[in-house]
């Protein structure tokens, strides 16, 4: 027997009581998707992996197969071998039954070619051009969140109601402890099932909207797996919510009035020996690190599409609410795209503040350490450091809409050599499907303005 079907066996016999298991796998969009098995298929699982259809990763938002990527239809629907990630098999605390979950992850039918619409296997292939550096990225999100009620309000969202107060919130103060002692229970839970999951979480702070909620994670030394951990916490966060009777939703502007959610990403990176390498003074970031920042500010345009993914994406953009709106840098300054924050020298990181709660952790990731690496390969220097507000130093620059962010994606040279040119086309195919329909779609603004007026 494998290790990792003993592994299984070990789990098996430690929860007897196991009615299901949940196999996972995120989709292009970070959808979680899979099936649910016997526990007696565990360790065949283990053995052989499990066939699923490649067009899992040609599935738009709604999950219709977008047969324009050539993974539908043209191959006959075919399937793929799917095999376990090690280290994902733990328990979901928020269900009924007992069941426990398991990752997967893409494979050819050979079961060693990872298959490349896989963001999970686009992502590995960026982390390994680190490896010919001697370079380990170092990497943790922050994403925030909103609770929102199980009815919605004329197909609106709006907050739930307070499990103390039975007030539904119509402002919060941000970092109020108040506001998180109305939700006292619910984040608990989260914190909870987070840790016996062993995802690590460490804090849920209260945001500056009613219902708005920040969730951090620890750093580790694995982009990749930190990558799992942020995907996890959200499907996770979900179903601890509905145990409470809220929803919560992860979208990136829901309220045209209120801050949006985003998803920032705090990396830095260690050599051989363990040692930071952004180590130093960030008023004068040493070489690797000004290049970095370089690579980053230069590419950022190219990869807007993968740090916001869908047409709701770009509502986020507003100065009031310290989302930045061109490809700036500065220490300690939450109105640049990229912050270097303050405080130990020994620790000095970027911070990432661009993505939107709703894109793709994996795919955030990859154009991040993409642009880190095209900035210490090429030698870029960045822009000069902005001090004080970014919006009235410097105009908006960076993509404020899908299409073009995505035809900006199609035609970056730099994103087709980290990503694959075949990536790009499936995930430039898929969403190109979602906004035509979108621009399809005749608004009830349009029949508010047009239909006895023209």
């Amino acid at each position: 027997m494998g290790s990792g079907s003993a592994s299984a066996d070990a789990f098996l016999q430690a929860h007897p009581e196991l009615q299901f298991v949940d196999l996972l796998m995120p989709d292009i969009n970070g959808i979680v998707r899979g099936k649910r098995v016997d526990p007696s298929t565990l360790v065949k699982v283990f053995e052989r992996g499990i066939a699923l259809p490649a067009s899992i990763f040609a599935l738009n938002i709604q999950g219709t197969t977008v047969e324009e990527t050539g993974l539908g239809l043209d191959i006959g629907e075919a399937d793929r071998v799917c095999l376990p990630i090690d280290g994902t098999l733990t328990m979901e605390p928020w269900q009924k039954r007992p069941t426990a979950q398991l990752m997967l992850t893409m494979f050819e039918l050979d079961r060693e070619t990872p298959f490349f619409a896989d963001p999970r296997v686009v992502l590995q292939n960026i982390v390994r051009r680190f490896d010919e550096l001697g370079l380990t990225p170092v990497a943790a999100y922050e994403m925030e969140f909103y609770l929102i009620d199980q009815e919605n309000l004329a197909g609106r969202p709006q907050p739930p109601k307070s499990p103390i107060s039975g007030k539904r919130p119509a402002g919060t103060q941000a970092y109020s402890l108040d506001d998180l002692d109305e939700y006292a229970e619910f984040l608990a839970d989260v914190l909870d099932a987070a840790h016996e999951q062993e995802l690590p979480a460490d804090a849920l702070v209260a945001e500056s909207a009613p219902g708005q909620f920040e969730v951090n994670l620890h750093y580790v030394n694995d982009a990749v797996r930190s990558c799992d951990h942020a995907t996890l916490l959200k499907r996770l966060i979900k179903n601890v919510a509905y145990d409470h009777e809220m929803d919560t939703t992860f979208m990136a502007k829901p309220y045209h009035s209120q801050a949006g959610s985003g998803m920032h990403l705090h990396v830095s990176m260690l050599d051989r020996a363990g040692r930071n390498v952004f180590a130093g003074n960030a008023e004068k970031p040493n070489d690797l690190l000004r290049w970095a920042v370089g690579g980053l500010a230069a590419t950022m345009n190219d990869a807007m599409a993968l740090f916001c993914p869908n047409i709701n994406s770009y509502r986020r953009f507003s100065p009031e609410y310290y989302v930045p709106s061109a490809p700036t840098w500065g220490v300690d300054n939450r109105t640049t795209s990229l912050r270097l924050p303050g405080g130990d020298p020994e620790a000095l990181r970027i911070e990432h503040r661009v993505a939107g709660a709703d894109a793709n952790p994996y795919l955030v990731m990859a154009a991040v350490l993409a642009g880190i690496h095209y900035g210490i390969a090429n030698r870029i220097e960045p822009p000069p450091m902005t001090v004080g507000n970014a919006h009235e130093q410097h105009e908006a620059s960076l993509v404020n809409n899908l299409r073009d962010a995505l035809r900006g994606l199609s035609q970056s040279e730099v994103m087709t050599d980290y990503l694959g040119s075949r990536f790009l086309d499936v995930f430039v195919a898929c969403k190109e499907h979602e906004l035509t329909e979108f621009e399809m779609t005749i608004s009830d603004l349009e029949y508010l303005w047009y239909l006895h007026t023209v």
